[in-house]
């Protein structure tokens, strides 16, 4: 019997280009550890798409399935996966509204208050806006662009002369910008697995080691921070971001894997922050990491991912459309 051949894709037109190309070369590293035949297909900064030149077929020619690592825009927010549902190909992850939903941090939070799930608050701002900028939350506030991740365009704000140029830094990153209530507290993150009936992991603590909070370079330098796992948090806190996570996935209507991240407050308040559903996956990655913790080794995460995508697929081709 032949084994399963996986696409997958990596980089892309985003900021967070090398960060994918980072975790491609680790999927088809564990992939082909799980006994696939995975072949990387990467995506450049400009939107062109090219195979290594051992694969002689044509993009989704006899491909079983596309695994797409592709951070941000233009490939995590939905288009890829439009692409792949036009052409009829199992791919892991979640789908085309829920990938659009989670990546537009404003239209997110909406979706989780309206099913009761709490969220730090915030005040949208558009392009074009002017006069006094709204802030209920005083200060410290954080400013960050509504469709962006790795905290690029983010800004802690600890003045009143500061807020202004932050909100026109986020401006020059997106349309759509948000103020948002800075929460003092723990960042906790928990890796969530699954279709209908996800699992969530252990949760992790995020400790940034080079800036008080969870920068740019706190992500991706070496040495920019730590993981600890568990968490440092009391045992109910730490349930409850684990119901949390599992509640999040559903009601933004995903599939496949998401990491979801928390505040956690000193009085053991917790508060989803965002979701990603294409978090960053080398071995090393917090996603992968926490289910490692959780007893779900690297390459049978993977595997387990791409049954998830046979599954949905499978499940699919049932319904009339």
């Amino acid at each position: 019997m032949s084994r399963l051949r996986v696409a997958v894709l990596s980089g892309g037109r985003s900021s967070e280009h090398d960060v994918s190309l980072a975790s491609a070369r680790s999927v088809v590293e564990g992939l082909r550890e799980a006994g696939y035949e995975a072949q990387a297909v990467e995506i450049s900064r400009e939107g062109a798409w090219s195979l290594a030149p051992a694969e002689p077929h044509a993009l989704f020619g006899g491909v079983d399935v596309v695994f797409p690592v592709l951070h941000g825009p233009f490939g995590e927010d939905g288009t890829v996966q439009g692409l792949l549902e036009l052409a009829d190909v199992p791919y892991v992850g979640a789908g085309v509204a829920a990938s659009a939903l989670a990546m537009d941090k404003d239209l997110f939070k909406a979706a989780m208050r309206d099913k009761g799930i709490p969220v730090a608050r915030s005040v949208t701002l558009r392009a074009g806006h002017a006069g006094r900028t709204p802030n209920p939350f005083g200060l410290p506030v954080v400013v960050k662009p509504a469709r962006l991740g790795s905290s690029v365009g983010i800004s802690i704000v600890r003045s009143e002369e500061e807020l202004d140029p932050a909100i026109d830094g986020a401006f020059a990153h997106d349309e759509k910008v948000l103020v948002e209530e800075f929460v003092p507290g723990v960042e906790v993150e928990c890796s969530v697995l699954g279709n209908e009936q996800p699992v969530a992991s252990v949760p992790g603590e995020i400790v940034p080691l080079l800036s008080d909070w969870y920068d740019f370079a706190s992500k991706y330098e070496p040495g920019g921070m730590e993981l600890v796992v568990p968490a440092r948090v009391a045992e109910g806190a730490a349930e409850r971001v684990r119901e949390l996570a599992v509640e999040s996935f559903l009601a933004a209507d995903c599939e496949g894997m998401a990491r979801v991240d928390f505040f956690v407050r000193e009085d053991g308040e917790v508060l989803v922050n965002e979701l990603n559903t294409i978090p960053g996956f080398t071995q090393t990655s917090v996603y992968a990491k926490l289910f490692e913790a959780s007893g779900v080794g690297y390459a049978d995460l993977l595997a387990r991912l791409v049954e998830l995508a046979l599954e949905r697929h499978e499940r699919r081709r049932g319904l009339r459309f």
